[in-house]
This record gives C-alpha cells, structure tokens and sequence, in this order.
C-alpha cells in the first residue's frame, strides 16, 4: 500500500493505492463523511483478489484541498487519479454518498469505465419520489439557498455534520453510537466487530480532519440537480442495496435500476446500509470480472 498526491492544478488529491498493483483497477469514492480509509478494513481482500484498489479524498475530506465541487468534477478528479497512476481502464465503486461520483465517472466518453457498482448510495433526489421528506430540519434549511446560493447552501449542509467531529474524536462515543438512530439490525450487529467499527470511526475522523466542507458539497452535488447526464453511461451498472437500509433506503436503487438500462440490481433482504463490509468480496470480484466470450 502506498499514498500519493496527484497535482490538480491550485489543489490535490489525496490518493491510497492498495491491493494488487498489477490486478484490475477499481477507483472506490468513499462516503459522507468518509476518507481514502473506508475500505480500510478490507484491503488485504483486495490483494487476496489480486485487485488494485484506489480511493481517493473528494475536496475538503482528509488530506485533499478543499474547494467547491459537483459531481462533474469528481468525474474529472477520478480520471485524473487513473491518470496519473497510468491506469488505462477501471472500475468504479461508490458507498452510500460516494455512489453518485462512481456513477458521474462511467457518464464520461468513451470506453475506459469497464463498470459501475453504487452500494447503498443515493439516488437523484429530486426525482426520487418522497425522497425530500426525509431530509432533517438543517437540510431542509440549507437546500432552500440552493438554487441561488450553491456555497451558502454548502455552509448550511457542513453545519450538519459539526456534531460528527466530536463524536469520532479520540476518547468519543464513536462513529457507531453517532448513527445509532439510523442503524438497522443487521448493521448495529455488524458494529458489534470491533474492528469494523473502529474502521468506520478512523475513516470518518480523518475525513473531518480538516473540517466539514467536503460533506457540504457533497451534499450539494447529489441533493441539488445533478450535474452529469446518466443516460450517457455505456458500461454495466452493477447496484448493491438491502431492505432495511435507514440512509439509503431501497427506492433509491429502485429508480437507479429502472433509469439505467443495463443495470442490475441486487437486493438483500434484512440488510441495511453497511453491507459492503460483509459484501466487499463480491463486489470487488463482480466489478473485475472477465467479459463474456463474444
């Protein structure tokens, strides 16, 4: 494993390289908040695989220059990483609020995205129906700025997530008992592991080292209008949700499936939004696998 910085211009990325350097190439787009250190816990899967695993911090998490951002230009970060990593074609990966960034990278021409995977992730909010509803009261504040005043809506969605610093700080609760509330079954047992559980505090930390602006573009990126054109992707869509899942529910992947022709959904009955820690593997290995004989 090694990280890197990749030039940007007036900023950088921030990117790990892990697993098998010479395997298939999965670009990973961490969720909010999250970090290059999500899938911390199951990097030695990867090179058990024999797949390259790069996750890179979107601006203003972890070590990566802050700036304003929409998904267009996360699509332009992850080429960037493939970039200057020299990797010629991959695939993209995207949890919970990384999805939409996994799936803006395939919207880009050509043919170098050879997959999708969004696991648990949202949706176009505005046209997902009653998807708005479920937004807290400092959300629903912030996108009424949207429209007119993308940075002070940015602000007010970065406010949203002050609480989550000291909860992940050393000697917090956690990042666990900060979710509690929004934990299904399934999940509170998987943070049960310790291990996991001290995955999901570490990525979040490092994410909110900096402070809380990259999860206030993020939030602008995927619950304002979405800045890429989805109908543009080539590749295979490949689309990871459970039944229960409290952040991301279901109708999410519902519409993703119905929107995007290819796409395939696979839904997992009594599971809730983490189940990429219990389902890495799989992903990992759908994502790469050989195309069919012609």
């Amino acid at each position: 494993m090694r990280e890197i910085e990749i030039d940007r211009g007036d900023r950088v990325l921030r990117v790990r390289d892990a697993g098998d350097p010479d395997g298939p190439a999965v670009i990973y787009f961490h969720g909010t908040p999250g970090s290059r250190l999500d899938l911390g816990f199951g990097e030695h899967i990867a090179g058990e695989q024999g797949v390259r695993l790069l996750t890179f911090d979107r601006p203003g998490y972890g070590g990566s220059t802050a700036a304003p951002f929409g998904l267009a230009s996360i699509a332009a970060d992850a080429h960037a990483v493939a970039d200057g990593l020299e990797v010629a074609r991959f695939a993209t990966l995207g949890m919970s609020g990384g999805g939409p960034g996994a799936l803006a990278a395939a919207t880009v021409a050509g043919d170098r995205v050879i997959r999708a995977g969004v696991a648990s992730g949202p949706a176009p909010f505005q046209l997902v129906p009653g998807a708005l509803d479920d937004l807290d009261d400092n959300d629903r504040a912030a996108m009424k700025q949207l429209a007119g005043d993308p940075a002070a809506a940015a602000a007010g969605f970065a406010a949203g997530f002050e609480p989550l610093i000291d909860a992940v700080a050393p000697g917090g609760p956690g990042a666990a008992a900060a979710f509690a509330d929004l934990l299904s079954p399934r999940d509170s047992e998987l943070m049960a592991d310790p291990r996991l559980v001290s995955a999901l505090t570490a990525t979040m930390r490092e994410a909110l080292r900096p402070g809380t602006s990259g999860g206030g573009w993020d939030n602008v990126s995927w619950l304002g209008a979405w800045d890429v054109d989805l109908s543009a992707i080539r590749c295979p869509v490949l689309l990871w949700y459970g039944t229960d899942d409290r952040f991301a529910p279901l109708a999410h992947g519902r519409w993703l499936a119905e929107n995007l022709p290819g796409a395939r959904l696979v839904i997992r009955e009594g599971e809730g939004h983490f189940g990429i820690m219990e389902h890495l593997g799989e992903m990992l290995a759908a994502l790469t696998a050989p195309d069919p004989a012609p």
